[in-house]
């Protein structure tokens, strides 16, 4: 559990959040870091010490203890430098696995209407490659702009010492750099948040040419897979030389500048010789100085993409983060308590957010331990109805209740703990079949897993299996027909033994013979509970209490089967087509 995060802050301030939880690293970080810098300012210094007081004064002895002190220093400041290493992308790696965690978690929470409008792989490259980054910049990051910034301003300050006239140049020529290096910085960072686009894409493309793989085969449409892959190919490829682009003119403006400081001090130091107002063993002094003093420049020349990798990065998480979720609890939002299942439908309508209506003034009650059949052509708003009961979205207009509360006053966990739903597609985890029917009640024993598979008929197959519960289904349940993933789903909801069901289309992708066995599951998984059912085979729905035919976004008929047969409309019209006797 992650310490909460105020991400409405400013960016930098989010971005120290997620280090303070180490800070005893960082701190140790930080305190080597500085310590290496004053072993690299203290060099040059030493040196002209040396060259203006030792060696005249023939302290030859003196002389050769300092070199081995310098000596000393530098294998201490290599070993500095491991600790740096080590220490520094341990803690960045966990600062890494935090925002990855939170932006899992929040993802989580976030409602049905982000993933309508966000690609699995573009979600899965801002889970992962947005933040593999993180690492260098949260290591390098402090640790470069410290160094930096104490070696420059240090070896700045003994410069001045020393000479400040010459000085000044440096003084003078560090602001063009400065003003350069922003205006670059800023067109790297939105090169690369276009290169994370792109990469995106990819993911995303690469994702749905998998998940399809049977598909494309069947429809022998690999060669389409391919050019699609190739055009977000090609798309990645300008953008990844267009970030290399902006890369070239900052790190060749930057080199520039370097060699201008180091020609500039030559020139000025070697006409200041000329007149006599500088000695050779401070121009020498001077050029390490300047060597001291360019070399941080140059690592935040090399930094800058890193920082411009990293802080993209972190931008696509923090706009992951900033989205609110949609559907949100009350916050005087109940628990369900002692579920009797009455549902009602009042007065309900609903459209998406681009407007487009769905519903329409739709009334309807489904008493407790009743069953409310929904039939009706394809889009006419059936699945949306059931939406609306576990708040995958909410109503436009009206209110969905249970046992006369609004959905809306009860939160999203106590509600959806009380629904269970089956639906059509059967989503599979990659895991065992214990596993999978577990989700029901993460809870549940073995044995209670093993009960529930044995109701919902699918026991004595998973016994034919090789490793029996622990069989492995892969991806998707791949191993698996379609019939035994439905009654694995029917295993689920009987483990979590809520007091309503939705039934979405639970039967129709199964063959006749297939389809009577899960229905008899289904019928016994029933027995006592509130059921909406989304049926096409109108065969299935015999027995339901109720049956409402959904058309032009509302009900157009409602009744029980011999109701709605005597009134010979559109239901009935829908049984001679299907041929139901």
């Amino acid at each position: 559990m992650h310490n909460k995060k105020d991400f409405s802050k400013s960016d930098l301030s989010v971005f120290i959040s997620y280090i303070i939880p180490h800070k005893k690293l960082f701190a140790i970080d930080m305190l080597l870091s500085a310590l290496i810098a004053g072993i690299d300012l203290a060099f040059p210094y030493i040196t002209r010490k040396a060259m203006n007081s030792f060696l005249p004064q023939k302290l030859y002895t003196t002389f050769f203890v300092v070199m081995g002190i310098v000596l000393a220093a530098y294998i201490l400041r290599a070993v500095f430098q491991y600790f740096i290493t080590v220490i520094g992308h341990g803690y960045g790696t966990l600062v890494e696995a935090d925002m990855r965690a939170d932006v899992f978690a929040h993802m989580q929470r976030l409602s049905f209407s982000f993933f309508d409008k966000n690609r699995t792989g573009v979600l899965l490259a801002r889970v992962t490659n947005d933040l593999f980054e993180i690492v260098e910049l949260a290591h390098h990051g402090p640790e470069n702009i410290l160094t930096c910034t104490l070696t420059i301003v240090g070896a700045i300050i003994i410069l001045l010492f020393i000479n400040p006239k010459l000085t000044l140049v440096l003084i003078i020529l560090l602001p063009v750099t400065l003003v350069y290096s922003m205006r670059q910085r800023v067109n790297m960072r939105n090169a690369n948040i276009e290169v994370k686009k792109k990469t995106g894409e990819i993911n995303a493309a690469i994702e749905s040419g998998i998940s399809g793989i049977r598909t494309s085969k069947a429809f022998a449409n690999e060669q389409a897979e391919e050019d699609k892959f190739s055009r977000a190919n090609d798309n990645f490829k300008r953008s990844k030389v267009g970030y290399y682009k902006a890369m070239g003119k900052f790190m060749g403006g930057m080199e520039a500048a370097i060699g201008l400081m180091q020609v500039a001090v030559i020139a000025v130091g070697g006409g200041m010789m000329m007149n006599g107002t500088l000695d050779l063993v401070d121009l020498l002094t001077f050029t390490l100085y300047v060597s001291t003093f360019t070399s941080p420049v140059r690592k935040l020349t090399q930094f800058m993409e890193i920082y411009t990798q990293g802080t993209a990065g972190f931008s696509r998480f923090l706009e992951i983060m900033r989205t609110e979720p949609e559907i949100k609890d009350a916050p005087d939002a109940v628990d369900l308590t002692e579920v009797k299942g009455k549902i009602t439908y009042e007065n309900v309508s609903f459209h998406y957010n681009d407007g487009t209506e769905v519903l329409k003034d739709v009334n309807v009650t489904v008493e407790p331990g009743k069953t409310l059949a929904l039939v009706g052509s394809s889009g006419g708003g059936k699945t949306t109805m059931c939406h609306l009961l576990p708040r995958f979205y909410d109503v436009s207009a009206g209110a969905v209740k249970i046992d006369g509360v609004d959905v809306r006053k009860i939160s999203q966990e106590s509600l959806r703990k009380h629904i269970g739903i089956i639906q059509q597609d059967v989503f599979m985890f990659a895991g065992t079949i214990m596993e999978n029917i577990r989700y029901g009640r993460p809870d549940a024993t073995d044995k209670e897993v093993i009960n529930a598979a044995i109701k919902a008929e699918i026991h004595d197959e998973i016994m034919t299996l090789p490793d029996g519960y622990h069989t492995f289904v892969g991806e998707r349940g791949v191993v698996l027909s379609g019939g035994q993933k439905q009654r694995i789903s029917i295993a689920r909801v009987f483990l979590k033994e809520p007091p309503i069901l939705i039934l979405d289309e639970a039967t129709s992708a199964l063959d006749s013979v297939t389809e009577r066995k899960i229905q008899d599951s289904l019928d016994m998984l029933s027995e006592g509970r509130t059921c909406i059912i989304i049926a096409h085979r109108l065969s299935t729905i015999r027995n339901a209490d109720q049956i409402a035919v959904i058309e032009h976004q509302g009900i157009s008929e409602i009744g029980s089967r011999a109701e709605l047969l005597a009134k010979n409309g559109v239901y009935a019209a829908l049984e001679r087509a299907q041929e139901i006797r």
